[in-house]
């Protein structure tokens, strides 16, 4: 039989349901298997401190429990015995076959199945009961498993790392984003889910990569417009660029014109192994906000000697 869930989470039996709720927090981050691997003895105290919250922390099944309707296990509680009157039964009734099994006229009534499927091993479930077959322990629940949405940044994305995800019952768990991340991705938490006599539930985080300002992904590339100078477009040159790791410094060659793309390798999305595929910069030939006289004079004379009419390609 389990231990008194007040005493197994450390507080009193007039504890509040906020100071239950958070003794049961900080005993099941302390004793949590992710913050104790291959730690048997922390592995079994978180797994009795869910039970114990899975009783308490139930405002229902607290109050059951304190009028001694239901066990520490979550078990009723039986009055009064099998039967009212002695008989040939084993078990002080009528037997199995002439009204065996009297209800007693106080306590609630004594659901069978669950008896018996603590004695002789009934339901699936670890553990061995006194005449083989699984123990009573099978038929305890894992708790729910817990859902939220978490949006990153395209560069967390990418690199990876840590980010800190709220969850609706108040909670807030520090997440490891994978090297890779991908849109829709779900990142399963164990045991961080709600409590329940069979251990908790799962947490399960939806990925949603948000969009970026300057990168657009198709795959694993990024595509980005790349603004150029009329002389870095004529003469050609060297532009500063950016990319998810940082600025760069790309050669544009000469004749340049708008939609010419350049590739920068190993500077897009990674695969599923982890290999980063490319960024392309697509160029935009780009008139200054102000155009000077000088400029304007240029291309007047360009215009008068020279006509130029683009093709459209």
């Amino acid at each position: 039989m389990a231990r008194d869930p007040y005493q197994e989470l450390g507080v009193s039996r007039t504890a509040s349901a906020d100071e239950i709720r958070k003794a049961f927090r900080k005993l099941a981050k302390q004793h949590h298997p992710d913050t104790n691997p291959g730690d048997k003895k922390a592995e079994e105290k978180f797994k009795q401190v869910s039970a114990a919250f899975d009783i308490v922390g139930d405002a229902e099944k607290r109050k059951k429990f304190d009028l001694g309707q239901i066990d520490a296990d979550g078990r009723e509680t039986m009055r009064g015995g099998f039967g009212g009157q002695p008989g040939n039964g084993p078990f002080g009734g009528g037997g199995f076959g002439q009204g065996g099994f009297h209800r007693s006229n106080e306590g609630p009534e004594i659901d069978l199945s669950d008896l018996f499927g603590g004695m002789f091993g009934g339901g699936a479930g670890g553990g061995r009961g006194p005449f083989g077959g699984g123990g009573g322990a099978g038929f305890s629940p894992k708790g729910a498993d817990i859902k939220a949405r978490l949006d990153i940044d395209l560069e967390e994305a990418i690199k990876g790392g840590k980010k800190r995800v709220a969850f609706s019952d108040g909670r807030t768990i520090d997440v490891t984003i994978p090297v890779g991340a991908q849109e829709g991705q779900t990142l399963r938490l164990k045991g961080q889910g709600q409590a329940g006599r069979g251990g908790a539930g799962d947490a399960l985080i939806e990925l949603a990569v948000k969009p970026h300002p300057i990168y657009r992904r198709e795959g694993e590339a990024l595509v980005m417009d790349l603004p150029i100078s009329i002389p870095d477009a004529v003469l050609g040159g060297k532009v500063e660029a950016p990319t998810p790791d940082g600025n760069v410094m790309l050669n544009v060659p000469r004749g340049s014109n708008s939609g010419q793309t350049l590739r920068l390798k190993g500077r897009g999305m990674p695969d599923a192994k982890g290999k980063r595929g490319d960024l392309l910069a697509r160029l935009v030939v780009t008139l200054p906000d102000t155009v000077d006289q000088d400029l304007e004079k240029f291309a007047q004379a360009w215009r008068e000697q020279k006509p130029y009419t683009p093709k459209r390609k």
